[in-house]
């Protein structure tokens, strides 16, 4: 065998479990996501535990047979809460993306597609969106409309409606000027048919693929205004409030922190990863 061949043959017998890497990391993120939401829309087919009961001599249990994450300091089962609390975390992020994609998006398009003074007046508002630190804005917002899942929901919405925007934004901007679209003008059509024909289904593919990645962010930020104790009430079963309720005992039982921290990292970067693959198969 020539030296030449003998560089190329472990090379060759790489690739294919290089290419095989990604694939398999976006199968395993797209079942972690798959169980999250199953969680979420039927939690009782995972646990026949109640979330909101315990007992008092089940009290800081060590993960078990019997309960798999352990217990809480009041008894509860702590995987049934992490499974009950999906609806509200992953509900929570879902509201949060949709209030950003909807407002941000109609923000973007309206000042893409009209320019002067009123393009120049939204990306104003846009930029004050952009100064406020995203945690501060959506403190401020709780504070407005009340603490609850919902309204943490809709503040963390708004913190990304600045980032729908200008991205939203500079799609309509980069379509207004292709040839299709002046060829639509020129055959007539009106202002709303060509941006609803033309300019909006051509923009839509990346601002699409931002929601999906916003979608882990939402979590993550959520989780925090609840650990906060700016989201779910207790004994409301919700990711960031069941690592805020467990903080007190680290040392003594670290599974009531670790574990619901592991499953929100989880579907944090699955949502991430399937976001990723989304935004490479609409580039």
């Amino acid at each position: 065998m020539s030296a030449s061949a003998a560089v190329l043959l472990p090379r060759s017998t790489e690739r294919p479990a290089a290419r095989r890497r990604p694939a398999l990391t976006l199968v395993l993120a797209i079942a972690v996501l798959a169980v999250a939401l199953a969680w979420a829309i039927a939690p009782w087919l995972f646990t026949s535990q109640d979330p909101l009961a315990g007992e008092a001599l089940n009290a800081l249990q060590p993960p078990s047979g019997a309960h798999p994450f352990g217990t809480d300091a009041t008894g509860r089962d702590l995987l049934a809460r992490v499974i009950f609390g999906a609806a509200n975390s992953l509900s929570g992020a879902a509201i949060a993306v949709l209030v950003g994609l909807v407002v941000g998006t109609a923000i973007g398009v309206l000042a893409g597609s009209t320019g002067g003074v009123a393009e120049e007046a939204l990306m104003r508002i846009v930029d004050v969106l952009l100064a406020i630190p995203g945690l501060l804005l959506a403190l401020s917002v709780i504070v407005l409309l009340g603490f609850g899942v919902t309204n943490a929901a809709i503040a963390v919405g708004v913190t990304s409606i600045a980032v729908f925007a200008r991205l939203a934004r500079s799609q309509v901007l980069r379509v207004r000027r292709s040839d299709y679209v002046e060829a639509a003008f020129g055959s007539g059509g009106s202002f709303l048919r060509v941006l609803w024909r033309h300019v909006l289904p051509n923009s839509l593919g990346a601002v699409l693929a931002l929601a999906a990645l916003q979608f882990g962010s939402a979590i993550l930020q959520i989780s925090t205004l609840g650990f906060l104790g700016y989201g779910a009430p207790p004994p409301t079963p919700e990711w960031g409030l069941l690592i805020a309720e467990s903080r007190d005992y680290v040392g003594s039982a670290a599974w009531l922190t670790t574990l619901p921290g592991l499953v929100v990292a989880a579907v944090v970067l699955s949502a991430n990863r399937v976001a990723s693959a989304v935004r490479k198969a609409t580039a």
